[in-house]
């Protein structure tokens, strides 16, 4: 399947704004064409040759669960408060409630539940796009050969990517936090116990190997592809899966918090080493087989049409889309409408693959430049990791950026403008041989 990615780059016009009452002027205006075009424009060569895209490769990535906090949209009022206001008010409108309130007042217990957490981060990380869409003229397709989303992120990567209408994305993940919280809550009144997910952190990254086979050992079977049905036959208190290999050196455990316990014991007694182990904030054992019945519901979303007024009788899932995603199960791109949906709705049971993904983007993509969106700074500190938070200074045209504020995007677009102008030595080597 062909990768899809910009040709040529519409010129930003970036006006001032105002921050916590300090206006940012922004002096950038980023040309519409290569640099090759407009350097042989200049020396009077032709132009009227094929034209490859001889930017850097740029990846664009979205925030899990675990990010949100209380009051993380108020940098966004303040600064765009129309634009903001009247997001908020469909985002409100979308989920029937006036879930801006939970994430602008909270309490924090209350915003951190999943039927909350969820659409609040994928609903803020969508608001961003908006506001660089409308007040820089920033659009995905035109900047990004590539999205992708961690988890849950994974929505709001489609739904930049041009596969997933905001409305019917958001309300997916709205029935899907639902589902996967009142999965939850089942399995403690059935089986009891507590469920829960722990980052295990090795000090080195030869570690990790060894930790996963032992986990696959320790657990009694190793799916990859098809958790849900290997997982059938063991009782949830029984469960301790990966729900996610995020980094080199860090990996994610979900299912019963004392299964886990014990697999930790096992795993410092008889490989020699000890990792790390971190709680993490989550009300859910995401990943893992307990979160079936929300594969169900999204099958049954995805198996109908459109909400969206005016597109009602139009498939929910546009395929293919705009700009290439990445699928958080394969770490390859999506190859179909079938199996977009086939993967999205898994997804709630499998693997996060965030590290093959990154590698594959990085080594064999040649991403170079890569820009989280969406609340705090996960994300891009786990993409740092493994591409070395390296610099234009380091690399032709690199760069890890995240706008999470409003007082980030003139650093962020400052960055792609510098770098815009690096190009791969071989489009600029065919290039030359048009002489």
């Amino acid at each position: 399947m062909p990768l899809r990615g910009p040709l040529r780059r519409p010129a930003l016009a970036l006006p001032p704004f105002t921050c916590n009452n300090v206006t940012t002027k922004i002096p950038l205006r980023i040309s519409p064409l290569p640099r090759s075009v407009a350097v042989r424009q200049r020396r009077g060569h032709a132009t009227h040759l094929p034209v490859p895209d001889t930017r850097p490769k740029t990846a664009i990535f979205f925030p899990g669960q675990g990010v949100q906090r209380v009051g993380m949209l108020t940098p966004w009022l303040e600064a765009f408060p129309s634009t903001t206001s009247e997001i908020i008010d469909e985002i409100d409108s979308i989920v029937g409630h006036k879930l801006s309130d939970v994430i602008q007042n909270g309490p924090g217990k209350d915003l951190n539940l999943s039927p909350n957490a969820q659409p609040a981060i994928m609903a803020t990380s969508i608001l961003i796009i908006r506001i660089l869409e409308k007040h820089f003229n920033f659009r995905v397709q035109d900047n990004a050969h590539f999205t992708l989303g961690h988890s849950l992120g994974e929505f709001a990567a489609l739904v930049a990517g041009g596969y997933i209408h905001f409305e019917d994305s958001l309300r997916m993940v709205q029935k899907r936090a639902e589902a996967m919280s009142n999965a939850t809550r089942q399995a403690e009144e059935m089986y009891g116990g507590e469920y829960g997910m722990v980052a295990l952190v090795s000090s080195k990254a030869e570690h990790l190997p060894p930790l996963i086979a032992a986990i696959h050992e320790f657990v009694g079977y190793d799916s990859a592809g098809s958790k849900v049905e290997s997982a059938d036959e063991w009782c949830p208190i029984d469960q301790v899966l990966i729900a996610n290999v995020n980094s080199k050196t860090q990996i994610v455990l979900s299912g019963s918090i004392e299964r886990i316990k014990t697999l930790v014991e096992h795993v410092r007694q008889f490989l020699g080493h000890d990792p790390r182990a971190v709680r993490l904030k989550s009300d859910s054992p995401f990943h893992s087989p307990i979160m079936k019945p929300a594969v169900g519901v999204l099958q049954q979303m995805m198996a109908g049409n459109s909400m969206v007024k005016g597109r009602e009788k139009e498939d929910i899932i546009t395929f293919p889309g705009k700009v290439t995603c990445i699928s958080n199960v394969t770490a390859r791109p999506f190859e179909s409408r079938e199996q977009l949906k086939d993967l999205l709705a898994r997804q709630a049971v499998e693997t996060v693959q965030w590290w093959d993904s990154i590698k594959y983007l990085d080594q064999s993509m040649k991403v170079r430049r890569w820009v989280g969106i969406g609340p705090g700074y996960v994300g891009r500190n786990l993409v740092g990791k493994e591409v070395g938070m390296r610099g234009k200074d380091v690399i032709k045209g690199a760069g890890v950026w995240a706008i999470t504020d409003p007082k980030e995007i003139e650093e962020v677009l400052r960055g792609l403008e510098e770098t815009d102008f690096y190009e791969d030595d071989e489009w600029q080597d065919a290039w030359d041989r048009w002489d």
